[in-house]
């Protein structure tokens, strides 16, 4: 198993990136990591020699404010594209960046490749559950299509469910519709025929629509959205986690010393209920209906949040869910072609 990283991609890269992977290869060594960028940059944070580390050189890197395409078609000799262009070739099995969004996604859909059949990929992030479920659940589009039909929603609630069984183990995992009201009715007209798309899909077990406000306690495995919709909430969640944090902290600090003292006897309580909400806990974003796992943490990450990631791709790389949709896809245009021959 060999996953390609983007060394140089993120606002803390390479340092950042080169330990948490370090960490990782420590633990897995019949894993092989392979880090692309700049030799003598990376080894500066390489504490180690660790045989299932490798390094291979590039010259350029994408930052943040290149375009998205046209960095990938530019910039060839880049992190990002050389382990893009490896993990096409099957010469790597996953890729992983901290990097430019746009640019991992774009790399992901034109250079890794969509599965036949997908529509769209997706981006995908676990969100931490606190209800009856007792798993996480699987929340899509965040952002990967700003612009989304109905059939490529009813086809997430496939992707989803997919890596619900392969990640959280459901066995029938239930799907859901963001929408801004429980009832059938409700939402513009994506929402509405998105709906009637997910309730006719045999593929899946869909139980209506779900509201923002009910994502982080519900029953729920899956939750869909379009990628603009699903994109806005996600920050809007990140954010309320960050103010909260921030009222909280500011609160203790004023209050004088029964406040500090209080903090101080709360510091662990605290230390456990930011982690329980921080969703990078539980892995990093993935692009999913693509050939190969491709998956990223935000630009500002730390070396625990990429060991997570990775070691969400090692679970991903074992549960051989790719080759399973795949698969299914091709069944899925079996079924299809039978059914226009008939007609």
């Amino acid at each position: 198993m060999k996953i390609a990283i983007d060394a140089m991609g993120g606002d803390r890269a390479p340092q950042v990136i080169v330990e948490g992977a370090q960490a990782v290869a420590e633990e897995y060594s019949d894993v092989i990591f392979t880090l692309y960028g700049d030799p003598n940059e990376i080894k500066k944070y390489l504490t180690q020699k660790l045989d299932n580390i490798q390094i291979i050189e590039t010259t350029e890197v994408i930052t943040g404010e290149d375009d998205p395409v046209r960095s990938i078609r530019r910039k060839v000799d880049s992190s990002l594209v050389r382990a893009a262009r490896d993990v096409k070739e099957g010469l790597q099995d996953g890729l992983f960046s901290a990097g430019n969004t746009g640019a991992l996604l774009s790399a992901g859909t034109l250079i890794v490749g969509r599965i036949p059949g997908v529509f769209r990929p997706a981006l995908m992030v676990s969100l931490p559950n606190f209800g009856e479920l007792k798993r996480p659940t699987i929340f899509l589009d965040l952002g990967a299509n700003s612009e989304t039909k109905p059939e490529f929603i009813s086809q997430f609630g496939v992707l989803g469910s997919f890596f619900a069984k392969a990640l959280h183990n459901a066995v029938r995992p239930s799907v859901a519709l963001l929408n801004n009201g429980a009832e059938e009715g409700k939402g513009n007209q994506i929402t509405k025929e998105a709906h009637q798309l997910l309730k006719e899909n045999k593929a899946i077990h869909f139980v209506g629509n779900i509201e923002a406000r009910d994502m982080l306690r519900t029953n729920v495995d899956v939750v869909v959205a379009d990628g603009f919709v699903g994109n806005a909430v996600l920050k809007a969640m990140e954010g309320t986690a960050l103010t909260m944090s921030s009222i909280l902290k500011e609160a203790i600090i004023s209050s004088g010393i029964k406040g500090k003292v209080g903090g101080l006897l709360l510091k662990d309580s605290l230390r456990s209920l930011r982690d329980s909400t921080d969703y990078s806990k539980l892995g990093g974003a993935i692009l999913i209906g693509v050939n190969a796992p491709v998956m990223k943490t935000h630009g500002a990450t730390n070396a625990e949040a990429v060991s997570g990631t990775l070691k969400q791709m090692i679970t991903i790389l074992h549960s051989n869910i790719i080759n399973e949709l795949k698969d299914y896809f091709v069944n899925e245009r079996k079924i299809q072609d039978a059914e226009n021959d008939k007609k």
